[in-house]
C-alpha cells in the first residue's frame, strides 16, 4: 500500500494535535483519538501529578487490558455458540 492510498486526519489527544496517517476513515480516526483522549482525561483527574509519558501509558495499559478482556469475552461466546451448534 502506498501514502497515496492513506488519509491523514489531525487530531487532538490531551492538549496536543498529531497527524495521523492511516487506511480508516476520518471519523474513525477522530472517534479512536477521541477515546484516547478521554481516557487520558480520567486517568489524569485521578492521578494529578503524573507526567504526560507515564499518563499515556497507564492509558495504554488500561487500553490494552479492556482488549484483552473483550477478546475473551468474544472466544467464550464463539466457543459457547460452536457448541450450540455442535
Amino acid at each position: 500500500m502506498s501514502n497515496t492510498d492513506k488519509t491523514r486526519t489531525t487530531v487532538d489527544i490531551y492538549g496536543t494535535q498529531y497527524v495521523i496517517l492511516g487506511t480508516e476513515s476520518q471519523n474513525h480516526v477522530r472517534h479512536v483519538a477521541s477515546l484516547v483522549d478521554k481516557k487520558m482525561r480520567e486517568i489524569g483527574i485521578r492521578n494529578p501529578l503524573l507526567d504526560v509519558n507515564k499518563l499515556a501509558v497507564l492509558t495504554a495499559v488500561n487500553a490494552v487490558n479492556d482488549y484483552i478482556k473483550m477478546k475473551e469475552q468474544l472466544e467464550r461466546l464463539q466457543s459457547e455458540l460452536q457448541k450450540e451448534k455442535d
